[in-house]
């Protein structure tokens, strides 16, 4: 034996708020840059693109936050009575609840004896803790937290928002049909690639696809726009 320490750097620790991240800039480059696409279709003037975008940047923010901190509070929720329902199960029937975590045990591939074995030094360590890992599915890495969905989801709407709203502060109405757009492309394909790399995948791929629906977005946004002269 060599003794050298192998380590591997596994990345599924960062899904509740890189998912959350994600989520919150993407929303918040595809739906700011689409609004102000569409009112510029329609024919509005810089003060009320400018104004419109704003209001949907704020507007966005705290609905991502609010839906954010909601969504994973219901999951909370119900890891909290999953577990509570667990714990009561160990007080009042202990030896059923080591029968399941054995049979979980045989059913992953150990033999009878080793699984009994297992179970049994689990449970002696911490037995809600090797019930929620194995037969519920919770672990700390992916158990929800609310607050932190909600800031990361909120803070990376206004990040990826800001810039079609600095756009349309600094540019003429005139430029904005293809400036914002290209602008929010460019953003896109940089959000689908940089996430895609801190989830271990493809780059590529990961900007494509974001690229895509938020080009499809903006595109169909543009067209009510004309055909409808308003600001939607």
């Amino acid at each position: 034996m060599s003794g050298t320490h192998h380590s591997e750097h596994h990345r599924i620790h960062r899904s509740g708020w890189l998912r959350a991240a994600v989520l919150g800039a993407n929303d918040g480059i595809v739906s700011t840059a689409s609004l102000l696409v569409g009112i510029a279709a329609a024919g509005a003037d810089s003060a009320q693109i400018l104004l419109a975008g704003v209001a949907g940047l704020t507007a966005g923010a705290m609905s991502m936050a609010a839906g954010e901190y909601v969504s994973v509070k219901s999951q909370e929720d119900t890891e909290r009575a999953d577990l509570q329902m667990e714990a009561h199960a160990l007080e009042h029937n202990h030896e059923a609840e080591h029968r399941e975590l054995a049979a979980i045990y045989r059913e992953r591939g150990l033999d009878a004896e080793l699984a009994e074995e297992v179970a049994r030094q689990l449970m002696r360590h911490n037995a809600l803790e090797a019930h929620a890992r194995d037969e519920i599915g919770i672990t700390a890495e992916l158990s929800a937290q609310p607050l932190q969905a909600a800031f990361w989801s909120a803070a990376a709407f206004t990040l990826g928002g800001a810039f079609p709203v600095a756009a349309a502060a600094t540019a003429p109405a005139a430029a904005l049909l293809w400036l914002i757009p290209s602008l929010a492309i460019a953003l896109l394909a940089a959000l689908g690639a940089t996430a895609a790399v801190a989830g271990g995948a493809s780059p590529l791929r990961g900007a494509v696809r974001v690229c895509f629906w938020g080009t499809l977005a903006m595109g169909l946004t543009a067209a009510v726009g004309r055909l409808f002269g308003v600001a939607v």
